[in-house]
């Protein structure tokens, strides 16, 4: 049986992903309307990136973790998105053994750093509205690094675990995941190994990011509306919510969707209902949250102008250089 489960693993060289559907006929429309998210997906939180870099008045707290947010958007999306248009593409759905390796391990360690700058973002703007004369204090620069650097290097830890508990287990001959890209559990249900203590370790862990990062959000926003209803003026009220209206819209999404997805009651359509929530938070949502930062907040607003204008005065002195 040792024999047998070695050579499974030795032999199997590539996946095949059964994709989002495998009617023919919507392979076009279907490849046209995921390159236009993944493109304004791509153009959006690269934008947002460039413009939190370059404009000294969005060298602030809250931008600094915004532009992480982008970041972390803008990079599981791209684990993902590129291969998904090349399968609808070519009509070939197959991934190979080390890229299903490394799309897992890209594809987890971003996902769960945005949780945890999600929750980072929450406390910014607690410390911002409920400690005004500390917040420069509080929020300094050093604590803002620390507040992501520890979710990056605890994700890469996670996702690495997670990868090479699953890839040095022994796969079956059967290979064909079912799912668009190689996520945990599609890969799991093809294990011919013992699968309780992987299972476990992935229960555990998400658990503890979920119930961990929520709980932050919700006392910082508990805390937040004690401040609010403590408030006289009407006008400080509003710019209150202004202020937070844009982060509480991308948390309400991106955890509506996760809850979406693992506390909806299973059934016979729960895997095609899986795939579409899977769909929204790898693609839909990263092109929403730039849109949600830029639409509502006059400050990104204001700052494209001066970012285009600045660029567009570079570009000419550059080509007058070259002329």
């Amino acid at each position: 049986m040792a024999w047998m489960d070695k050579h499974n693993l030795t032999m199997l060289n590539e996946f095949i992903l059964i994709g989002v559907t495998d009617l023919p006929e919507l392979q076009a429309s279907l490849f046209g309307l995921f390159l236009t998210i993944y493109m304004v997906s791509v153009v959006g939180n690269l934008g947002l990136i460039i413009l939190t870099k370059i404009d000294s008045r969005l060298q602030t707290p809250m931008y600094f973790f915004l532009r992480h947010l982008a970041f972390a958007d803008l990079s599981y999306s791209t684990s993902v998105g590129p291969k998904m248009l090349v399968n609808f593409a070519v009509n070939q759905h197959t991934i190979s053994y080390n890229w299903c390796a490394t799309q897992l391990t890209f594809f987890s360690l971003f996902i769960i750093s945005e949780i945890f700058i999600l929750s980072a973002m929450a406390y910014d703007r607690y410390v911002a509205i409920c400690h005004p004369l500390l917040y420069t204090g509080i929020m300094s620069q050093r604590l803002c690094q620390a507040l992501v650097l520890i979710p990056y290097l605890y994700s890469l830890f996670l996702s690495l675990l997670t990868t090479i508990e699953i890839f040095t287990s022994s796969f079956c001959d059967h290979n064909v995941i079912s799912h668009f890209y190689c996520d945990s559990l599609p890969l799991i249900s093809l294990l011919c190994s013992d699968t309780h203590e992987i299972k476990l370790i992935i229960l555990i862990f998400s658990a503890f990011n979920l119930v961990s990062s929520l709980s932050i959000v919700l006392l910082s926003y508990v805390l937040i509306l004690v401040a609010i209803l403590r408030m006289n003026s009407t006008e400080s009220k509003h710019k209150v919510f202004s202020t937070c209206g844009s982060h509480l819209t991308v948390i309400v999404i991106f955890y509506g969707t996760l809850f979406f997805m693992y506390v909806q009651p299973k059934s016979s359509d729960s895997f095609d209902t899986d795939k579409m929530a899977s769909l929204f938070y790898t693609l839909v949502i990263p092109m929403l949250n730039p849109m949600i930062y830029s639409m509502r907040n006059k400050e990104v607003k204001n700052s494209l102008p001066r970012t285009w204008g600045m660029c567009a005065t570079i570009l000419v002195k550059i080509h007058c250089r070259i002329c």
